[in-house]
């Protein structure tokens, strides 16, 4: 199946030394290498690259692993294709807006027998699951709030539901966030780590790298980073419980049940 990686923290900050290890999964240190994207939310807007290249084969993965666009929302994804072609419409993470902010959506898993009818308001671009759920979950939330969005509260609840109700038909790890929340769930496997001070060295398991951070942070700071598996060897990873859908909000971990 699919890699996610994600990142929410409560200033801005650059994933170059996440992205490093994650990326050698799409076709190095593992099979993934049906395409890869990431997004990244700046103020109100939201950078995205997409490739249907293998992460460890593309130029705009260089771009990203190089260029330290710092920002408290990251979403990535590398694709192992199980629904749709390899193709730059089915590679994740995808975009669409709502209340008049973008949302940002990648899936981890497989929703077997999932056709539901592409004629909501959101409709699938691609041939993915993913996409499709994706457009569920926005047109499901758009009916229930039609005008604005609703505070935390009262959202919650509802993709909680929706959420239950997809993860019925099969494997549904995924990530999601609107520049101003960022929720995670949890089918089968994925963890966080929150980086804070004082902060230590960690060391990539994909790559033979080592960051500081106590030389790159103030005491300030706070980073919350979740992946489908860990990916540093030397911190403390927490495994998300299946069926668990937190929220993260500054790089802490909001708890609703």
């Amino acid at each position: 199946m699919c890699q996610l990686l994600g990142m929410n923290c409560n200033v801005p900050t650059d994933i170059c030394f996440s992205f490093e290890g994650f990326s050698a999964r799409g076709g190095r240190t593992d099979t993934h290498q049906d395409g890869w994207g990431i997004a990244f939310f700046e103020g109100l807007g939201c950078r995205i690259f997409l490739d249907s290249k293998p992460a460890v084969a593309s130029p705009i993965a260089d771009v990203v692993r190089c260029y330290p666009i710092r920002s408290t929302h990251v979403i990535a994804h590398i694709r192992k294709a199980t629904q749709g072609e390899v193709a730059l419409e089915n590679c994740h993470p995808f975009r669409r807006e709502l209340w008049g902010k973008y949302w940002v959506f990648a899936h981890n898993g497989n929703l077997e027998d999932f056709n539901p009818e592409n004629n909501g308001f959101y409709r699938a671009v691609g041939e993915t699951d993913s996409e499709k759920a994706f457009c569920l979950i926005l047109n499901e939330l758009r009916s229930y709030f039609p005008k604005v969005k609703p505070p935390l509260p009262e959202l919650y609840p509802v993709l909680k539901e929706v959420t239950a109700s997809l993860a019925q038909k099969g494997t549904f790890n995924y990530l999601l966030s609107d520049g101003s929340d960022f929720f995670a769930h949890c089918s089968t496997n994925l963890w966080y780590i929150v980086r804070q001070a004082p902060f230590a060295a960690a060391h990539l398991i994909d790559q033979d790298v080592t960051v500081d951070f106590q030389k790159l942070t103030t005491p300030n700071d706070r980073v919350a980073i979740i992946a489908t598996t860990p990916l540093t060897d030397n911190e403390v990873w927490t495994q998300i419980k299946p069926g668990e859908l937190l929220v993260f909000q500054d790089g802490m971990v909001q708890f609703f049940d």
